[in-house]
Protein backbone atom coordinates (compact mmCIF):
# COMPACT_ATOMS: atom_id res chain seq x y z
CA UNK A 1 0.00 0.00 0.00
CA UNK A 2 2.80 2.40 0.88
CA UNK A 3 4.59 1.77 -2.42
CA UNK A 4 1.33 2.18 -4.38
CA UNK A 5 0.45 5.49 -2.70
CA UNK A 6 2.53 7.89 -4.86
CA UNK A 7 1.58 5.98 -8.00
CA UNK A 8 -2.12 6.34 -7.27
CA UNK A 9 -1.67 10.01 -6.39
CA UNK A 10 0.18 10.66 -9.64
CA UNK A 11 -2.52 8.86 -11.64
CA UNK A 12 -5.15 11.10 -10.03
CA UNK A 13 -3.01 14.18 -10.77
CA UNK A 14 -2.61 13.02 -14.35
CA UNK A 15 -6.38 12.79 -14.69
CA UNK A 16 -6.64 16.40 -13.56
CA UNK A 17 -4.11 17.52 -16.18
CA UNK A 18 -5.65 15.39 -18.93
CA UNK A 19 -9.10 16.76 -18.17
CA UNK A 20 -7.95 20.37 -18.53
CA UNK A 21 -5.80 19.85 -21.63
CA UNK A 22 -8.23 17.62 -23.50
CA UNK A 23 -11.08 20.10 -23.05
CA UNK A 24 -8.92 23.13 -23.78
CA UNK A 25 -7.60 21.57 -26.99
CA UNK A 26 -11.04 20.43 -28.12
CA UNK A 27 -10.22 16.72 -27.91
CA UNK A 28 -13.26 16.07 -25.71
CA UNK A 29 -16.41 18.02 -24.88
CA UNK A 30 -15.98 20.64 -22.12
CA UNK A 31 -18.16 18.74 -19.65
CA UNK A 32 -16.19 15.53 -20.23
CA UNK A 33 -12.91 17.33 -19.56
CA UNK A 34 -14.34 19.01 -16.48
CA UNK A 35 -15.65 15.68 -15.18
CA UNK A 36 -12.21 14.09 -15.54
CA UNK A 37 -10.66 17.11 -13.81
CA UNK A 38 -13.10 16.93 -10.91
CA UNK A 39 -12.90 13.15 -10.59
CA UNK A 40 -9.10 13.23 -10.52
CA UNK A 41 -8.91 16.09 -8.06
CA UNK A 42 -11.71 15.12 -5.71
CA UNK A 43 -12.51 11.41 -5.93
CA UNK A 44 -8.95 10.52 -6.94
CA UNK A 45 -7.50 12.76 -4.26
CA UNK A 46 -9.67 11.24 -1.54
CA UNK A 47 -8.92 7.68 -2.62
CA UNK A 48 -5.18 8.40 -2.82
CA UNK A 49 -5.31 9.98 0.66
CA UNK A 50 -6.91 6.87 2.11
CA UNK A 51 -4.30 4.63 0.47
CA UNK A 52 -1.49 6.86 1.76
CA UNK A 53 -2.86 6.83 5.30
CA UNK A 54 -3.14 3.05 5.24
CA UNK A 55 0.43 2.91 3.97
CA UNK A 56 1.58 5.13 6.84
CA UNK A 57 -0.22 2.93 9.32
CA UNK A 58 1.35 -0.23 7.94
CA UNK A 59 4.85 1.25 8.02
CA UNK A 60 4.62 2.67 11.56
CA UNK A 61 7.37 1.88 13.97
CA UNK A 62 10.22 2.29 11.49
CA UNK A 63 9.89 -1.20 10.02
CA UNK A 64 9.89 0.08 6.43
CA UNK A 65 11.38 3.59 6.17
CA UNK A 66 11.46 3.54 2.35
CA UNK A 67 7.80 2.55 2.17
CA UNK A 68 6.88 5.18 4.74
CA UNK A 69 8.62 7.85 2.69
CA UNK A 70 6.65 6.79 -0.38
CA UNK A 71 3.42 6.93 1.60
CA UNK A 72 4.28 10.45 2.78
CA UNK A 73 4.99 11.58 -0.78
CA UNK A 74 1.72 10.06 -1.92
CA UNK A 75 -0.14 11.77 0.92
CA UNK A 76 1.29 15.20 0.08
CA UNK A 77 0.28 14.86 -3.56
CA UNK A 78 -3.15 13.49 -2.63
CA UNK A 79 -3.89 16.33 -0.20
CA UNK A 80 -2.86 18.92 -2.79
CA UNK A 81 -5.29 17.65 -5.43
CA UNK A 82 -8.59 18.83 -3.85
CA UNK A 83 -6.99 22.20 -3.14
CA UNK A 84 -5.84 22.37 -6.76
CA UNK A 85 -9.38 21.72 -7.98
CA UNK A 86 -11.45 23.64 -5.45
CA UNK A 87 -9.07 26.56 -4.92
CA UNK A 88 -9.45 28.19 -8.36
CA UNK A 89 -13.22 27.61 -8.26
CA UNK A 90 -13.46 29.46 -4.94
CA UNK A 91 -11.26 32.30 -6.19
CA UNK A 92 -13.10 32.68 -9.50
CA UNK A 93 -16.63 31.90 -8.39
CA UNK A 94 -16.55 33.07 -4.81
CA UNK A 95 -20.09 32.85 -3.44
CA UNK A 96 -21.74 32.77 -6.89
CA UNK A 97 -25.12 31.01 -6.74
CA UNK A 98 -25.72 27.74 -8.66
CA UNK A 99 -27.48 29.32 -11.63
CA UNK A 100 -26.30 29.75 -15.21
CA UNK A 101 -28.65 32.22 -16.92
CA UNK A 102 -28.22 35.91 -16.04
CA UNK A 103 -30.05 38.91 -17.44
CA UNK A 104 -30.27 42.64 -16.83
CA UNK A 105 -34.07 42.65 -17.28
CA UNK A 106 -35.83 40.13 -15.07
CA UNK A 107 -39.30 41.45 -15.87
CA UNK A 108 -38.80 40.99 -19.61
CA UNK A 109 -35.63 38.94 -20.25
CA UNK A 110 -34.22 39.31 -23.78
CA UNK A 111 -35.36 36.29 -25.78
CA UNK A 112 -33.08 34.16 -27.87
CA UNK A 113 -33.87 33.80 -31.56
CA UNK A 114 -35.80 30.97 -33.11
CA UNK A 115 -33.72 27.93 -34.07
CA UNK A 116 -34.50 28.66 -37.71
CA UNK A 117 -32.26 31.72 -37.37
CA UNK A 118 -29.63 30.29 -34.98
CA UNK A 119 -29.15 26.55 -35.44
CA UNK A 120 -27.24 26.30 -32.15
CA UNK A 121 -30.53 26.75 -30.28
CA UNK A 122 -32.24 23.76 -31.90
CA UNK A 123 -33.68 21.22 -29.44
CA UNK A 124 -32.75 23.39 -26.47
CA UNK A 125 -34.99 25.20 -24.01
CA UNK A 126 -33.94 28.84 -24.35
CA UNK A 127 -36.68 30.27 -22.13
CA UNK A 128 -35.70 32.10 -18.95
CA UNK A 129 -36.13 30.06 -15.74
CA UNK A 130 -38.54 31.99 -13.53
CA UNK A 131 -36.95 30.55 -10.39
CA UNK A 132 -33.67 32.29 -11.25
CA UNK A 133 -35.16 35.79 -10.98
CA UNK A 134 -35.10 36.19 -7.16
CA UNK A 135 -31.61 34.65 -7.04
CA UNK A 136 -30.33 37.17 -9.58
CA UNK A 137 -31.92 40.00 -7.59
CA UNK A 138 -30.22 38.82 -4.42
CA UNK A 139 -26.75 38.09 -5.78
CA UNK A 140 -26.45 40.38 -8.81
CA UNK A 141 -28.30 43.49 -7.72
CA UNK A 142 -25.79 45.68 -9.56
CA UNK A 143 -26.89 44.35 -12.94
CA UNK A 144 -29.35 46.64 -14.69
CA UNK A 145 -30.03 47.88 -18.22
CA UNK A 146 -27.41 50.25 -19.58
CA UNK A 147 -28.84 53.56 -20.72
CA UNK A 148 -26.90 55.51 -23.34
CA UNK A 149 -27.47 58.84 -25.04
CA UNK A 150 -27.15 57.39 -28.55
CA UNK A 151 -30.17 56.62 -30.71
CA UNK A 152 -31.02 52.90 -31.07
CA UNK A 153 -29.29 52.32 -34.42
CA UNK A 154 -26.10 53.95 -33.22
CA UNK A 155 -26.30 52.14 -29.87
CA UNK A 156 -26.81 48.83 -31.68
CA UNK A 157 -23.71 49.42 -33.81
CA UNK A 158 -21.68 50.34 -30.73
CA UNK A 159 -22.89 47.20 -28.95
CA UNK A 160 -21.77 44.99 -31.85
CA UNK A 161 -18.34 46.59 -31.89
CA UNK A 162 -17.98 46.12 -28.14
CA UNK A 163 -19.04 42.46 -28.38
CA UNK A 164 -16.56 41.72 -31.15
CA UNK A 165 -13.85 43.53 -29.20
CA UNK A 166 -14.42 41.12 -26.32
CA UNK A 167 -13.98 38.17 -28.66
CA UNK A 168 -17.65 37.18 -28.92
CA UNK A 169 -18.75 35.39 -32.08
CA UNK A 170 -21.91 37.05 -33.41
CA UNK A 171 -24.17 34.33 -34.81
CA UNK A 172 -27.10 36.37 -36.12
CA UNK A 173 -28.78 39.77 -36.07
CA UNK A 174 -32.42 40.82 -36.11
CA UNK A 175 -32.85 44.39 -37.20
CA UNK A 176 -36.57 44.57 -36.44
CA UNK A 177 -36.06 43.29 -32.91
CA UNK A 178 -32.90 45.37 -32.51
CA UNK A 179 -31.10 42.34 -31.13
CA UNK A 180 -28.08 40.25 -31.94
CA UNK A 181 -27.11 36.77 -30.80
CA UNK A 182 -23.59 35.70 -29.94
CA UNK A 183 -21.53 32.99 -28.28
CA UNK A 184 -18.46 33.11 -26.11
CA UNK A 185 -16.16 30.50 -24.57
CA UNK A 186 -14.72 30.26 -21.08
CA UNK A 187 -10.95 30.23 -20.86
CA UNK A 188 -9.93 26.92 -19.29
CA UNK A 189 -12.46 24.30 -20.33
CA UNK A 190 -13.94 26.12 -23.34
CA UNK A 191 -17.51 25.94 -22.09
CA UNK A 192 -19.78 27.71 -24.58
CA UNK A 193 -22.18 30.41 -23.38
CA UNK A 194 -24.95 32.02 -25.43
CA UNK A 195 -25.61 35.73 -25.35
CA UNK A 196 -28.39 38.00 -26.59
CA UNK A 197 -28.06 41.79 -26.65
CA UNK A 198 -31.24 43.85 -27.09
CA UNK A 199 -31.48 47.58 -27.78
CA UNK A 200 -34.67 49.59 -27.24
CA UNK A 201 -35.55 53.28 -27.44
CA UNK A 202 -35.37 55.07 -24.10
CA UNK A 203 -36.52 58.66 -24.27
CA UNK A 204 -33.98 60.55 -26.37
CA UNK A 205 -31.49 57.69 -26.05
CA UNK A 206 -31.43 53.92 -25.84
CA UNK A 207 -31.60 51.11 -23.29
CA UNK A 208 -29.35 48.07 -23.73
CA UNK A 209 -30.17 44.76 -22.08
CA UNK A 210 -28.07 41.61 -22.06
CA UNK A 211 -28.71 37.98 -21.25
CA UNK A 212 -25.88 35.46 -20.94
CA UNK A 213 -26.65 31.74 -20.58
CA UNK A 214 -24.37 28.72 -20.14
CA UNK A 215 -25.00 25.68 -22.32
CA UNK A 216 -23.70 23.16 -19.78
CA UNK A 217 -24.05 22.63 -16.07
CA UNK A 218 -26.24 24.25 -13.47
CA UNK A 219 -23.82 26.81 -12.04
CA UNK A 220 -21.44 29.17 -13.83
CA UNK A 221 -19.15 30.39 -10.99
CA UNK A 222 -20.28 33.93 -11.77
CA UNK A 223 -19.00 33.85 -15.36
CA UNK A 224 -22.14 35.16 -17.04
CA UNK A 225 -22.51 38.12 -14.69
CA UNK A 226 -18.83 39.00 -15.17
CA UNK A 227 -19.32 38.85 -18.93
CA UNK A 228 -22.22 41.30 -18.78
CA UNK A 229 -20.21 43.69 -16.60
CA UNK A 230 -17.26 43.48 -19.00
CA UNK A 231 -19.54 44.20 -21.95
CA UNK A 232 -21.08 47.26 -20.30
CA UNK A 233 -17.59 48.39 -19.28
CA UNK A 234 -16.47 48.16 -22.92
CA UNK A 235 -19.49 50.20 -24.03
CA UNK A 236 -18.90 52.89 -21.46
CA UNK A 237 -15.11 52.99 -21.95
Amino acid sequence: MAAASPIISLIAAGLVVVGVLSANLGIVEPMQGFTAYAMGGLAGGIFATVVALVGLFLTRGGTDPAGRQKALIGLMIALALPILVLGPAMIVGGDAPPINDITTDLADPPAFADASLVADYRNRDMSYPAEFAPIVEEHYGDLAPLRVAALPMAAFARAEIAAEGLGWEILAREGDAMAFYARDETGLFKFVDDIVVRVRPDGAGSKIDVRSKSRDGRGDMGTNAKRIRAFFGALEG
